[in-house]
């Protein structure tokens, strides 16, 4: 080993570290390839969109305007209805599996809306919420406007109220779960590589027994911190470049805020997880208990705790507090504004900086731990 000052350290040891990567043919499959096999999976794979949901229309009715007031069910990709006579053959399919809902229209259906009294009934497979509540929303949507649209044809006012609702969404005007999905997965890359990677990297020095050769050296603990995150930093870069990509020209997530703060923010919370697999790695001094502990106190965490899933403000608040404690939450809502809402500076500015904080202390604890003293 050179006894250079500082660079020529540096660049030695990286040097060596990047000859060992490339030997390392495991850590180079689950570098590159496995990134890519997460972006097909949950950009393909993982949707919370509703489509073609079967609703058993069951037409007790069958006059001219209960046709013309259930006709929009069949006009969306989100619902696939199926038009029955009864209700026993209605509760039989959605028994079966094979009717998401039931949608009955009473008999007297034409002559109660004809009075401004019209009622109809919805049952749901309450087995999956979400997609319970997403096709209540779906069905009341179209034959609320079927009726606006009966209303404004014909001189009986049986629609209900006098107030349009005219909705806009923001942000993601395609209602696309994708356009949601899609930005927080570049947190679980970068987590995937950064602190699952590296979490072995010490760890299976200290058990080579090489570390302690190394102790012998000139060779400072900041130097070693900083070249065992070099090759990584490359790797986690060409993973970022993939993830972009993938999100412009395969999925067509719309990029709002200005690239090159994406690619900042990107690259230092994948230095924020570099230096806590290094910590893990440096701390516990076993392969398989960093690996396990980088799982558990990076990955898991990043999947479900970030808001990548899950709206934050709707979990317990203990929740919410140990979520404010995880780098990947405050990556996560800054990369999800670059995307969607654009140059947002206050969430912006604050998630910078406390990804700065984390680097900071998290390679200042990596350094702690490779002092150069044997136990």
């Amino acid at each position: 080993m050179t006894t250079g000052g500082f660079p020529a350290r540096l660049a030695a040891l990286t040097r060596k570290e990047v000859r060992q990567m490339l030997r390392d043919r495991s850590n180079l499959i689950v570098g590159l390839a496995l990134p890519l096999v997460l972006i097909l999976l949950f950009g393909y794979g993982l949707s919370f969109d509703v489509t073609d949901a079967r609703i058993a229309v069951v037409l007790e009715d069958s006059s001219p305007i209960t046709l013309n007031a259930v006709a929009g069910l069949a006009g969306t990709d989100y619902l696939s209805p199926i038009w029955l006579q009864s209700m026993p053959e209605a509760e039989a399919m959605i028994r079966r599996g094979e009717a998401d809902a039931i949608l009955r229209v009473p008999a007297e259906f034409t002559a109660d809306l004809a009075q401004g009294r019209g009622r109809l009934q919805l049952i749901l497979n309450g087995v999956d919420s979400n997609t319970a509540q997403a096709i209540q929303g779906y069905a009341t949507g179209a034959i609320t406007n079927a009726l606006q649209h009966l209303a404004d044809r014909s001189d009986t006012r049986f629609a209900a109220g006098g107030v349009t609702v005219v909705a806009r969404t923001w942000f993601n005007e395609a209602s696309s779960s994708t356009w949601f999905l899609v930005p927080g997965l570049i947190a679980l890359v970068m987590t995937l590589i950064g602190a699952f990677l590296t979490s072995l990297l010490i760890a299976r020095e200290w058990e080579r027994g090489t570390l302690e050769s190394l102790f012998v050296t000139p060779v400072r603990p900041l130097e070693l911190v900083l070249s065992k995150l070099a090759p990584y930093l490359i790797i986690g870069a060409i993973d970022l470049a993939m993830c972009l990509l993938a999100a412009r020209y395969l999925f067509e997530v719309p990029m709002r805020g200005s690239l090159w703060l994406v690619v900042l923010a990107s690259l230092l919370y994948l230095l924020v997880s570099l230096a806590l697999g290094l910590w893990i790695s440096g701390t516990t001094r076993n392969q398989f208990a960093a690996s396990q502990m980088a799982l558990l106190l990076s990955f898991m965490p990043a999947m479900m705790l970030s808001g990548f899933v899950f709206d934050l403000r709707n979990v317990p608040v203990v929740i919410q507090i140990i979520s404010q404690a995880l780098p990947a939450t405050h990556f996560m809502a800054v990369i999800k504004t670059l995307f969607l809402a654009g140059d947002y500076w206050p969430t912006i500015l604050r998630g910078l900086v406390i990804l700065t904080l984390y680097a900071a202390v998290l390679i200042w604890a990596t350094h702690r731990t490779l002092a150069k003293r044997l136990d």
